[in-house]
């Protein structure tokens, strides 16, 4: 029954000339526009509006009687019979509120989207931390993606990415925006042992490392200058050594901090420093910290608390993503020396993970919501970024990132602010859709595989087929192409944006900071290649390394 004061719609769906009976729903008119309304209620309303009036606080009502012809095998809605077919009936919100003439309406663009029939849960909780790269969650929320699918999503941000996994395994959350590491380091039973998938990788680059002020007066000494005086990028690590040198022959340990132990920002952080000659330490069986051995003392920090504890002179530098590498910029506590662009030429960042129970139970559901997000992703880097100033003030928001709008476009929009002054251009800092970045690749898990066992958290060597089937078991493009499919079918998408022969490994590449080459398929040789870490068959023993 309608709440009073809930809009509703009366809906009558046709499909090839056989009528169902009337169905009414209610809708949210504060969020959709009429169009959009009739194309979400005439699949199935039951389940669509349901919720509704537990989200309406308008007080007018609105009513309509909808005829309507759909194609069920794409689910789209000719646009000329949304506006043909509109009837406007009595009202049957409070008395005296006025019909709304659908011929005022804005006419939208585009196939109008209905819902995927046999959705298995609709009412759905998303975590995220507060950081741009949350960002196609943010989209497919105000852009209505989320609910084109049918789906009514609640985004909650999370204290910590330990809070956040470890709520996503209790099921209080049905999925988050989450590490790569993650899904990966919960399969192989290293911290919270959980079975996590990821149908959908959410972007490439978007980190950086930052020092203090007084460690980067200390690092430009050992820094080549360009013809205007500007440090030559990209900052090597070999330029910190000395600086941590020098701190060691004081008894200071340097501290540096990342955001977890299975994170991007500690295995970029740890591959940066190690390209320059610097020991990040390792973990054992015994030592979770990952100091044995270390020249710098790396750990975890929140994200959003980076800055004031750099200020506060616990640590002395760190790994994040943005805005909190900018934000020392702004608040004039620190300086970054280097992104991880420039560690990695389009490394993998940040995935959307959901349990394997979820999946198998939900089959319908994980299809429409990797839709909804593969839809945000376009959407951010469509006509060469062309939204991304609207994406920063969506992100801005309390009930996102957060942060000072002029803090986020500082990375988001192509530039990236090193020294205070010094604005490069990195137009590929984020990317979210561009070069298959949303596409789950066995190679990109792979790599992260070959970290943990670098540093000990793997703690014995595996053949390279553990490597392909660990990938296997974590990341899933059978469900991204299945997405990638039905919106290719639906006219959203072109054939040409999804990578429908790969293997899943992307071809070796060498765009690393030292010049390595990483191939997927080889994981054993390329471990072995690397000039600090663990090699073939060696293990650590209390302070010691065994062969």
């Amino acid at each position: 029954m309608n709440s009073p004061g809930s809009p509703c719609l009366i809906i009558r769906v046709c499909n090839s000339g056989a009528c169902d009976d009337e169905v009414t729903g209610q809708f949210d008119v504060r969020r959709r526009t009429f169009e959009q309304g009739i194309a979400l209620a005439a699949l199935d309303p039951g389940k669509v509006f349901h919720r509704a009036h537990e989200r309406c606080e308008i007080a007018e009502g609105l009513n309509m009687s909808v005829h309507l012809t759909f194609n069920s095998s794409t689910r789209k809605v000719p646009l000329a019979s949304l506006f043909a077919s509109a009837l406007i009936l009595a009202a049957c919100g409070p008395s005296g509120s006025a019909p709304v003439d659908p011929s005022s309406t804005q006419e939208m663009s585009g196939p109008v989207i209905l819902p995927m029939e046999g959705l298995e849960k609709t009412d759905l909780k998303f975590g995220f931390i507060k950081l741009t790269d949350m960002a196609p969650l943010a989209i497919a929320y105000e852009k209505g993606y989320f609910e084109d699918e049918g789906l009514y999503v609640t985004l909650e941000p999370q204290a910590n990415w330990k809070v956040l996994l470890d709520r996503v395994i209790d099921g209080e959350l049905d999925g988050a925006h989450m590490l790569a590491g993650q899904p990966l380091a919960s399969t192989i039973g290293y911290g919270t042992a959980a079975n996590i998938v990821t149908p959908f990788s959410m972007d490439l680059n978007g980190n950086g490392i930052t020092v203090s002020n007084d460690v980067w007066e200390l690092m430009k000494e050992h820094i080549p200058v360009d013809a205007e005086g500007k440090p030559e990028h990209p900052i090597r690590a070999e330029a910190l050594k000395p600086v941590i040198d020098q701190y060691k022959s004081e008894g200071k340990p340097f501290n540096m901090g990342m955001v977890f132990p299975v994170s991007t920002h500690n295995y970029e952080l740890r591959y940066w420093l190690a390209s320059g000659g610097i020991n990040p330490g390792y973990y054992s069986p015994d030592n979770v910290q990952g100091t044995i051995q270390a020249d710098a003392l790396l750990s975890v920090t929140p994200p959003p608390q980076m800055p004031a504890t750099l200020e506060a002179g616990t640590i002395y530098g760190y790994c994040v993503g943005e805005p909190w590498n900018q934000q020392a910029v702004a608040k004039g506590v620190g300086v970054p020396v280097i992104t991880d662009y420039e560690i990695w030429k389009n490394n993998p960042e940040k995935v959307f993970g959901l349990t394997e129970a979820f999946v198998t139970e939900n089959p319908n559901t994980t299809k429409a919501i990797t839709r909804a997000l593969i839809r945000a992703a376009m959407w951010l880097d469509e006509d060469d970024n062309a939204n991304r100033a609207e994406a920063v003030e969506i992100l801005s928001r309390s009930e996102y990132v957060g942060a000072d709008a002029r803090v986020i476009a500082a990375s988001m929009t192509g530039t990236f602010e090193y020294e205070k002054g010094d604005v490069r251009s990195v137009p590929d800092f984020n990317v979210f859709f561009r070069y298959n970045a949303t596409y789950p690749y066995y190679s990109d898990a792979v790599w992260y595989l070959t970290q943990m066992r670098r540093w000990g958290q793997i703690s014995e060597t595996h053949a390279d087929a553990w490597y392909d089937e660990t990938a296997r078991q974590v990341y899933r493009p059978d469900i991204y192409l299945a997405a990638a499919r039905s919106l290719v079918d639906d006219g959203i998408a072109e054939e040409a944006d999804f990578p429908w022969d790969t293997d899943g490994y992307r071809e070796p590449t060498s765009e690393f900071i030292d010049g390595l080459t990483y191939d997927g398929r080889a994981p054993n040789a390329y471990i072995d290649s690397l000039p600090i870490g663990l090699k073939d068959g060696q293990t650590v023993s209390g302070q010691a390394i065994q062969n």
